[in-house]
C-alpha cells in the first residue's frame, strides 16, 4: 500500500519540530509546489502560508515526506484550524498533501 506524501514549506521541515510532532526525524526529498506563493508570518503573525496564484511561473520550494495516516491526523492537530489539508500535484508529478489557508 502506497503511503501518503506531505509537502512542507515551513516549521515541519525543522528536525526539532518533527521530533516533537512525530517522535522521529523524517527523511524527505526536495520538491516544488507549482502556481503558489509563500507568505511569511501570515498565520497568527508567526507562521508561513501558501496561496494559489494564476501565474505558472510561481513556485514554492519545500520538502516531501512519506507519512502514514496516523501521522496525517497528528499533522491536522498540529496545523490547527488555520490551515486545511489539500491534495496537490507537485512539480515532480507526485501527489502530496499540502496545508493551505483554511478559508472556510
Amino acid at each position: 500500500m502506497k503511503l501518503p506524501l506531505l509537502f512542507t514549506y515551513g516549521t515541519l521541515q525543522d528536525p526539532q519540530v518533527q521530533q516533537y510532532v512525530f517522535g522521529r526525524i523524517l527523511e524527505g526529498q526536495a520538491d516544488q509546489l507549482p502556481s503558489y506563493k509563500w507568505f511569511e508570518n501570515a498565520v497568527y503573525e508567526r507562521y508561513p502560508l501558501v496561496r494559489p496564484t494564476t501565474n505558472s511561473n510561481d513556485f514554492v520550494d519545500g520538502m516531501v515526506y512519506e507519512l502514514n495516516n496516523e501521522d496525517l491526523k497528528i499533522c491536522d492537530v498540529y496545523e490547527t484550524s488555520a490551515y486545511t489539508r489539500k491534495l496537490i500535484t507537485l512539480v515532480s508529478g507526485r501527489e502530496a498533501w499540502v496545508y493551505v489557508e483554511n478559508s472556510g
